[in-house]
């Protein structure tokens, strides 16, 4: 009885062990992975995105792109481009990239929002991109008081010349995928005055939501008991956890003005995510189905149509 027991105890504990390892690799699998280049990112922007080679070599010759950093309230250097428009009459876009991207990802926006609607425009690096700090990805729940900090800053980062005129700070920000995520997280903490709206594109749910979905697609695992372990780890060793990092929640605290998009052939972050997200928003919101975009192609695939949603919101709420 007593080597029956023995043996039941050893299976119990190699199947502990390897269900903590395998939590272990998920974890490591999802928020530590391999980064890329800043100047391999450039020049997948340049390939999916030709017309942003000649904007950013006109800004860098007139010196018109810049860098600055801040320090994070734990010590972790922050970085971002960013670009003074002097058309801007204090219209500004914070651009906030997505999943294993960082900030030169989200320039073809940059581009539209300074060159063809006369923004100022901030692209911060998260952690764990570009040429931030960080050591591991935060899946924007974290992300939301890093870019918070960003958004305290802006008010000196682009000061009016001429208050006379009537000009005043009025700042949009808008997010793709994780970084839409991240944006809606924001709109639920309390906002400067002159944080207007907020624009989100294929954002998810909740981390916790759109893990289940990968860990069944991608290993035809089921979420528990691993979903669950890996959270767990992640709260012991980074401070936060999946359950938590919820935009379904963070939107129904948010009271200002928000744009949802989504490509009707998301099947990254599933277009269904949105409807949630939309009826779940108190405020002023607008919905746009991109026709037949996959995850993160909307403006890609319908630039015009893109720009002219967002130009329509922004001119309205702006």
């Amino acid at each position: 009885m007593r080597r029956h027991h023995i043996i039941i105890g050893g299976v119990v504990l190699l199947l502990s062990v390897a269900l903590l390892s395998a939590a272990a690799y998920l974890l490591h699998y999802a928020l530590q992975p391999e980064r890329e280049a800043v100047a391999d990112t450039w020049a997948r922007l340049y390939r999916e995105y030709p017309d942003t080679r000649p904007w950013h070599d006109s800004l860098v010759h007139c010196h018109a792109l810049r860098d600055t950093t801040i320090t994070a309230k734990d010590g972790t250097h922050l970085h971002a481009f960013y670009v003074r428009n002097p058309r801007s009459q204090g219209r500004t876009a914070v651009l906030v990239h997505g999943y294993t991207d960082n900030a030169v990802r989200m320039m073809h926006l940059g581009r539209m929002y300074e060159r063809d609607l006369g923004y100022n425009i901030l692209l911060p690096d998260l952690r764990y991109a570009g040429t931030s700090g960080g050591t591991h990805i935060q899946m924007g729940w974290l992300d939301r008081l890093d870019v918070q900090q960003w958004v305290a800053l802006l008010p000196r980062l682009f000061p009016l010349a001429d208050t006379s005129s009537g000009d005043s700070l009025r700042v949009v920000v808008h997010g793709i995928s994780m970084g839409a995520a991240t944006t809606m997280m924001l709109s639920g903490e309390p906002q400067p005055p002159y944080v207007r709206a907020f624009v989100e594109d294929c954002g998810f749910t909740s981390v916790e939501a759109q893990f289940e979905k990968e860990l069944g697609e991608q290993f035809h695992l089921p979420a528990f008991p691993l979903l669950p372990l890996a959270s767990w780890m992640c709260d012991v060793r980074f401070g936060w956890n999946f359950t938590e990092a919820s935009a379904l929640e963070a939107v129904k605290r948010c009271r200002r003005p928000m744009l949802f998009i989504h490509g009707t052939a998301d099947d990254y972050v599933p277009t269904e995510m949105v409807h949630p997200l939309y009826a779940a928003h108190p405020g002023p919101k607008k919905l746009w189905l991109a026709p037949e975009a996959a995850h993160a192609e909307a403006y890609h695939d319908h630039p015009q149509a893109y720009r002219d949603t967002l130009s329509c919101f922004l001119n309205t709420y702006l």
